[in-house]
């Protein structure tokens, strides 16, 4: 089984910021995960990412907040798109972003 591109989109929220959603279903899982998913999501402000998903090899699954980095429990990529927009969500809240 060669790797699905399942999702590959990129949400412009204005000149200035945007979010891009990159998910892949892969025959092999990305160590040291056990699905079978590879992702990127991430949400960038003035070419800065602010909020990102992710699941790099050797890092298993985890999400950025900033500079700040912590484990991911990923629960399937429905799960995994609504904490995304979640997290995207009240960062543009919390920054007088809406």
């Amino acid at each position: 089984m060669k790797a699905e591109l399942l999702i590959r989109r990129r949400v412009a929220f204005s000149d200035r910021n945007f979010a891009e959603l990159v998910v892949w279903r892969v025959p092999e899982p990305v160590p040291p995960t056990e699905h079978g998913f590879k992702y990127r999501l991430v949400y960038v402000v003035n070419g800065v990412r602010v909020i990102g998903f992710d699941n790099e090899r050797g890092k298993g699954d985890h999400r950025h907040d900033q500079d700040a980095e912590a484990p991911y429990r990923f629960a399937g990529v429905d799960r995994l798109l609504a904490d995304f927009v979640e997290a995207v969500e009240a960062w543009r809240r919390d920054h007088g972003e809406d």
